[in-house]
């Protein structure tokens, strides 16, 4: 079986080495870039299965890095594990909202971003997609080409936020948790906070615009898919 391709980004050379150490000891392929322009042209060229990147980059910096990599088709559905020192919340939101799936805070245990990248693969690679289009009024979601798009204007997701409109969509009428949006649309093999779905969620009626009105808010619950009438 080929190995994943994992590109860390990071600027601390020790730490990119610490990384790969014990990345490759679990059999995967990993690639080094010192800063964000050298990582966005590894990306593209390399087409990697997970980037790591870290937040604070010299010149591009992280969050430049994932907004670049998730506006190119070429790596728009690639998992992204953000790396940060920053222990304020609102750089992980930023960084969420940008198209990161997940992060890490620095200093952080080898074993832990290890586990992060087992399951960040697991979901990408293991989730399984309804054969199906689904229509919504102007939204239309089609699961076997991730396109999704409102009325006439393509929407650029990322896979997380991909992952949760369809779950969603598939279900209208239900109120789901938001324990149960990271069980049923994101996998129970990885640990995800229940502040990262709002953030998500938020990003994602963003981008769908008028269409977002589909996604409604349960105070003290959750969330839910409108009903058609």
């Amino acid at each position: 079986m080929a190995k994943n391709t994992l590109l860390v980004i990071d600027d601390e050379l020790d730490l990119v080495e610490l990384v790969r150490f014990n990345l490759e000891r679990e059999g995967y392929r990993v690639l080094g870039a010192a800063d964000g322009e050298e990582g966005i042209a590894a990306a593209l060229r390399e087409k990697p299965d997970l980037v790591i990147v870290d937040l604070m980059l010299p010149g591009i910096d992280g969050f430049e890095v994932c907004r670049e990599l998730r506006r190119r088709p070429q790596t728009a559905q690639v998992p992204i594990l953000m790396l940060t020192a920053k222990s304020a919340e609102a750089d992980r939101v930023v960084g969420l909202e940008l198209g990161a799936d997940d992060y890490v805070t620095k200093p952080f245990s080898p074993r832990e971003l290890v586990a992060r990248v087992k399951a960040l693969l697991r979901r990408s690679a293991g989730y399984q997609l309804p054969a199906e289009r689904i229509k919504r009024g102007e939204l239309s979601i089609d699961s076997a080409s991730h396109e999704v798009a409102c009325g006439h204007r393509k929407i650029e997701l990322t896979a997380t936020e991909f992952r949760l409109l369809e779950f969603l969509a598939a279900h209208p009428g239900f109120v789901h948790s938001r324990s149960a949006l990271i069980e049923g649309a994101l996998g129970s093999d990885i640990t995800v906070l229940e502040r990262t779905i709002d953030v998500h969620i938020m990003s994602l009626r963003r981008k769908l615009g008028k269409c977002g009105e589909w996604i409604e808010t349960v105070r003290g619950f959750g969330y839910k898919f409108r009903e058609e009438h």
